[in-house]
């Protein structure tokens, strides 16, 4: 990090929070403060959903997924147009009806007030424990990349977020993300352009041969983790859990000017969410090509962990992988280049020789590599917070980008962290403040000053907790997949109960209540299993549909074993 990196990085963080704090520090109203501005047009709306679910995860890790096992990762999102489609159909328009601050408020008047607050409670767990998540993942990675403190870091996110976002509540979050987006996008692509114009030619093509392209997989087998059925129909309600049921999501889109404006913000990000994941994806694609031809690939992207491997007392032993990789490197590179001549030269049969020799230098790569990182595993425990994916993009930016936009990238990282762990406090201050504070304080009901005050108390609450988390918080996944897995374990339960208070009339609380728990229970037994016995673990996202349609089947079969007068329906 230059000087002008760091100008351009301090100077866009610093700029957007304080400015954002500054525009809304008299914002004292309740209804302003936790649904935003009754001005708020589409846009701002379909800008603020897409800052909210786009966090570091998205652009850190994504690309070194796709890195790692190509483009699959996008049929996570097949389901996600249908969803959101759903929730401007039925979930919308009944939110805004009713007038309520949270989601759970909803299902308090169509239940009751245990079912309200499960659902408050199952949220406040899932969503506290990711908000730890999503404050961790770019701070795990800037700490090791650029030897910088991991606690400093994490306390610097966790404390700006918590400034701005108690001061101006929602309309802060809208405010800063808006411009938050704007960085991220420019930071983008410009890393994209800087890459294509590295690429050798028939860049798709290799990446393509080299099975890094393959986008849809329609295999049935619930053990295979991204297929075409995984992403719809799993997709489709981790989809509709999250920008339905999840007081993150809701909060961006119940305020604004009319329905209308709330719709069409969702609208919009379901045009532009497949295609901007499509981008993210590509780009990592993309820069597995550039790797392949780079005589100085990293054997291990985690250099900083590397490197200090090397130099101490087991060195011998990790110099010993670096020349076998250049060895392999090599061999791979002349391969590849047999390859594209062969290609080129309209030959079918020495073009397929050659594709297959080529698959088999690969392998030998692979190979190597994860042995490498077992090596590194063990000589250094701490390695196995992150999966050496999650370095890929960060070390293109850090090595191939000049001064300033590598300033302009992580700045990209901080303003997505900090756009995602926004939303995420307002929408935990929100909930904990009207489900359950006002909840057993019906007199603070009438008392708006102090619910202000008490919102804000619990925003900052919440930020103290997710930066207490991520201080001791270790994950075995690649990043993005263990906050869809977190989320794939909570969400169905959750969207159970709300599909059975908008759908299944005769269904009271108490059924509904004791279905939720026992839905959650099978859940946690079928995700647990599948880590004891792995032989006989399913693709985490078919436990979404799984769990939705326990909750329901059992919140039926609970309501026709109580007597006829314990519906306790509320319309």
């Amino acid at each position: 990090m230059s000087t002008l990196d760091w100008i351009v990085l301090l100077g866009t963080m610093l700029g957007i929070a304080g400015y954002g704090a500054w525009r809304t520090r008299h914002t004292d109203h309740l209804d302003t403060y936790l649904k935003g501005s009754r001005t708020t047009g589409w846009f701002t709306i379909g800008i603020s959903v897409a800052a909210t679910q786009a966090s570091t995860i998205t652009y850190l890790s994504l690309p070194g997924q796709a890195y790692e096992n190509g483009i699959a990762f996008i049929q996570n999102y097949f389901g996600l147009p249908l969803a959101l489609i759903l929730v401007c159909a039925v979930f919308l328009p009944i939110y805004r009806k009713l007038g309520v601050y949270t989601a759970y408020e909803y299902l308090g008047r169509r239940f009751d007030q245990k079912t309200r607050l499960l659902g408050a409670g199952v949220f406040l767990l899932q969503r506290g424990l990711q908000s730890g998540i999503t404050i961790y993942a770019p701070s795990i990675i800037l700490a090791t990349v650029f030897g910088w403190r991991l606690d400093f870091i994490i306390i610097g996110i966790g404390l700006v977020a918590i400034i701005y976002t108690v001061t101006g509540g929602s309309v802060a979050v809208s405010l800063t993300q808006k411009w938050q987006m704007a960085v991220i996008f420019g930071g983008m692509i410009t890393a994209f352009v800087i890459l294509l114009t590295k690429l050798p030619d028939h860049a798709t093509a290799i990446a393509g041969a080299m099975g890094k392209l393959q986008a849809v997989d329609y295999s049935p087998d619930p053990k295979v983790r991204y297929t075409f059925w995984s992403g719809l129909l799993g997709g489709f309600f981790l989809s509709l859990s999250y920008f339905g049921t999840d007081q993150t999501q809701v909060q961006r889109y119940i305020g604004g000017a009319a329905l209308r404006e709330g719709r069409l913000g969702l609208m919009f990000n379901a045009v532009l969410k497949i295609p901007m994941q499509f981008f993210i994806v590509m780009l990592g694609a993309l820069l597995f090509v550039f790797y392949q031809f780079q005589p100085d690939t990293p054997l291990v992207f985690n250099q900083a962990a590397w490197q200090q491997q090397v130099q101490g007392p087991h060195g011998a032993e990790f110099r010993a992988f670096e020349q076998q990789h250049t060895t392999l490197h090599a061999d791979k590179i002349t391969k590849l280049n047999a390859w594209i001549a062969a290609r080129d030269g309209g030959d079918p049969a020495a073009e397929a020789a050659a594709r297959t020799a080529l698959g088999q230098a690969q392998q030998a790569s692979e190979a190597l590599r994860a042995q490498a990182r077992t090596a590194l595993a063990d000589a250094a425990p701490g390695t196995k917070r992150t999966r050496d994916s999650d370095f890929v993009f960060i070390t293109f930016i850090t090595s191939q980008l000049p001064q300033g936009l590598v300033g302009l990238l992580i700045a990209v990282m901080f303003a997505s962290a900090l756009g995602s762990k926004a939303s995420e406090l307002n929408a935990l201050g929100a909930t904990t403040t009207i489900d359950l504070w006002r909840s057993f304080r019906p007199l603070a009901v009438h008392d708006e000053t102090r619910n202000v005050h008490v919102a804000k108390w619990f925003t900052a609450f919440w930020g103290l907790f997710a930066i207490s988390f991520a201080l001791f918080v270790s994950f075995a996944e690649n990043l993005i997949e263990a906050l869809n897995i977190v989320a794939s374990i909570f969400y169905p339960t959750l969207l159970g109960i709300f599909i059975v208070a908008f759908f299944v009339k005769k269904v009271g609380g108490t059924a509904v209540f004791w279905a939720a728990i026992s839905s959650q229970v099978v859940v946690l037994a079928i995700f647990f299993a599948g880590k004891a016995w792995p032989a006989h673990e399913i693709g985490y996202l078919w436990l979404n549909p799984i769990g939705c349609a326990a909750c329901v089947l059992f919140s039926l079969l609970f309501q026709a074993c109580l007597p006829a007068n314990s519906t306790n329906e509320r319309q």
